[in-house]
């Protein structure tokens, strides 16, 4: 499939995307957050701000400054990752909103024995929301409504955020234009982002705000796309099992060759959901419990 990776943060300025909705982007590039950070505010005169990022001084600036003297009656968070979450209690000290999420951070699955989480310094585990939103739960402002749809995958807490009447998502980092999104035991589990994928697959929205990276201006077509892509690494971990590797290292090495060395260990771990999914399933087998370690053999 083709990402489009053309994009302009504008780091510190507001810049309007939509009728209502500004982008506010955080200088915080990294080959995981590509040029940063996507926080957005909407509403005309009481707003709302959905991921207000990370601990980040100027960025705080550049968010006040946007919301000059509106007041901001609530504050989403996506999930609980440290470049979406944290700043979340400063804002709210200062302007007295209330912060509404999924719940704090979790992972997808139990820790095995002696297994580390290598994702542990990314999670905000201090992050408490004050509303915890329900799937399918409608948060009204004065000018804007907001729908809450629970896509897990990315991590088990994430969320989806609809603007209502409008058929624009806030995707979040489930769904990017710029890249597929970090699939990463025991955070995320590949079965639920693939049956995320296939929740926004049954809306019919018209455009896409995602938490890195620009706009996804034709939203069904790239789910779809995306999906394929998901099917497609899953036959090649498959062919590759046929073909005698069995370990992820070596899997990696095979079907990552053209990927940036620093997004390897990433790519490990992508691979080690694909895994995880397919043991489930009955479609490979484990020596012992799916892990990055583990041995790994065709069903």
């Amino acid at each position: 499939m083709e990402f489009d990776t053309t994009f302009d943060p504008r780091y510190g300025q507001p810049v309007e995307v939509a009728p209502g909705v500004q982008r506010v982007t955080v200088n915080n590039p990294s080959p995981f957050t590509f040029h940063g950070t996507n926080s957005y505010i909407v509403g005309v005169s009481a707003l709302a701000v959905v991921d207000p990022g990370p601990e980040d001084e100027a960025h705080l600036r550049a968010l006040l400054g946007a919301i000059g003297n509106r007041p901001v009656s609530h504050i989403f968070v996506s999930h609980t990752h440290r470049d979406h979450s944290p700043l979340a209690a400063r804002l709210a000290a200062l302007t007295g909103a209330t912060v509404c999420a999924e719940g704090p951070h979790r992972a997808a699955r139990p820790l095995r024995t002696g297994e580390l989480n290598p994702l542990d310094a990314s999670a905000d585990t201090e992050f408490k929301p004050d509303l915890f939103l329900a799937d399918e739960q409608v948060v009204e402002g004065d000018d804007w409504s907001i729908r809450t749809i629970h896509t897990p995958g990315h991590t088990a807490n994430h969320c989806a955020f609809a603007l209502e009447g409008t058929g624009i998502v806030f995707s979040a980092d489930h769904v990017m234009a710029w890249s597929t999104t970090i699939v990463a035991p025991p955070d995320g589990a590949m079965s639920d982002f693939m049956a995320s994928l296939d929740r926004m697959l049954e809306r019919d929205d018209r455009l896409f705000l995602p938490g890195h990276g620009g706009i996804v201006a034709k939203p069904k077509s790239f789910l779809r796309g995306l999906k394929t892509h998901r099917k497609m690494r899953e036959r090649a971990i498959l062919e590759r099992l046929s073909s005698g590797d069995r370990t992820i290292r070596e899997i990696v090495r095979a079907i990552y060759r053209d990927t940036d060395p620093r997004l390897h260990g990433a790519a490990g771990l992508s691979v080690l959901a694909h895994l995880e999914d397919l043991v489930s399933r009955s479609r490979a087998r484990v020596e012992g419990e799916p892990s990055i370690d583990g041995i790994y053999h065709p069903a």
